[in-house]
């Protein structure tokens, strides 16, 4: 009896592992055609998606060389920009009434909710999206899992971190630690109301900073070159109350760009400029008011993604004087009143996200 057991389960591991190898040479197959056959389009695509993601840079060398694949990323650079914000391009509008019905007011006819938000729904080429429009950007704020001072080995879910700061939504933010999906460890620099939580502006090449200063206007700063001591003075001397980071980094090995619009100037893409994937990303409006932008991607909803010129495409048409790319991936996610508006891409987290260090909260309106 037990060595018919055994039979049995060895003709379904056999059919099992037969047909993996089947579909592994499928899959392989149709990416030899895809990405060698006519369409260059669709192996740039293929190559600068796979590159932005964090544990499937491999098949990139399925159907490129190192050559190759360095080719193609130079070739869908985007141009460098000066990330120095014009403060004086942002007023905000601190009225607690409905927004100002001015002829020259183009956001006249804007109604919020009772925390003043708005969400609007967006369908792209190849993802869909959801804007969410925050009135007042004093209720924007750096919520994270970081408690006195230490940062824990786990983070927590979207809804989770939104739920303990008080906050009635929000979106994942910066660049972190995603391996095993732990995601307890923020990189970079984190500034949570004034203070700073966490402080390597020197850990990677290309980190900006992407926050809010006393004044509530967006700030995009090129952390280049500063150290721990360099970087408290900055908060310290420019004011900036809540922050954290990403990264701009164009390589065969790490695919990540940050602005998107600079003083009301579009950044200026050379090809894609980037692959398809979901994303997160935030924006100021000349108002003041602030844009939160999540889009799906991978598979989900069987969309591919956004690229950089779909996120600034759809800044501009909002009206972001300055708009900067956020983490994306499977950690882009979206939370309002409790119920996630967008979620993570990953299958096994479609009503969750992955777990997380920070985000960008909002907070009630007073």
């Amino acid at each position: 009896m037990a060595k018919k057991i055994l039979g049995i389960a060895g003709k379904i591991l056999l059919v099992l592992l037969v047909t993996i190898v089947i579909l592994a040479g499928t899959f392989y197959i149709v990416l030899q055609k895809c990405c060698n056959g006519p369409s260059e389009a669709a192996r740039t695509l293929f190559i600068t998606t796979i590159l932005e993601t964090g544990q499937l840079k491999f098949l990139a060398n399925w159907v490129c060389t190192d050559e190759e694949i360095q080719e193609i990323v130079d070739k869908n650079k985007m141009e460098a920009v000066d990330t120095t914000v014009d403060t004086s391009l942002i007023s905000i509008n601190n009225n607690d009434e409905e927004t100002d019905s001015s002829e020259d007011n183009p956001y006249a006819d804007e109604v919020f909710d009772e925390n003043g938000i708005r969400i609007e729904e967006i369908s792209g080429r190849a993802f869909f999206a959801k804007m969410m429009i925050i009135k007042d950007p004093s209720q924007v704020v750096m919520a994270s899992t970081c408690v006195n001072g230490k940062w824990g080995e786990y983070g927590k879910n979207l809804d989770e971190i939104i739920a303990d700061k008080g906050a009635v939504g929000g979106v994942n933010a910066g660049i972190y630690v995603s391996v095993g999906n732990k995601g307890g460890q923020p990189l970079g620099v984190v500034v949570e109301n004034g203070q700073i939580t966490y402080n390597q502006p020197s850990g990677l090449t290309g980190l900006y900073m992407i926050g809010f200063n006393n004044d509530n206007i967006l700030i995009i700063k090129d952390l280049t070159g500063m150290s721990p001591a360099d970087f408290e003075n900055y908060v310290k001397t420019e004011g900036i109350r809540d922050a954290h980071c990403f990264q701009e980094e164009s390589s065969d090995a790490n695919n990540h760009f940050v602005s998107l619009i600079s003083n009301g100037e579009a950044r200026v893409l050379n090809g894609t400029g980037s692959g398809a994937n979901p994303r997160t990303a935030i924006g100021q409006r000349a108002d003041g008011a602030v844009l939160f932008l999540v889009t799906d991607g991978r598979g989900a909803g069987g969309h591919l993604g956004a690229t950089a010129s779909d996120l600034i495409g759809i800044m501009q048409e909002y009206g972001a004087v300055n708009a900067a790319n956020l983490d994306g991936g499977s950690s882009s996610t979206m939370v309002y009143n409790g119920e996630y508006e967008m979620s993570s891409v990953t299958f096994y987290y479609k009503n969750s996200s992955w777990k997380l260090p920070t985000a960008f909260a909002v907070m009630p309106k007073n």
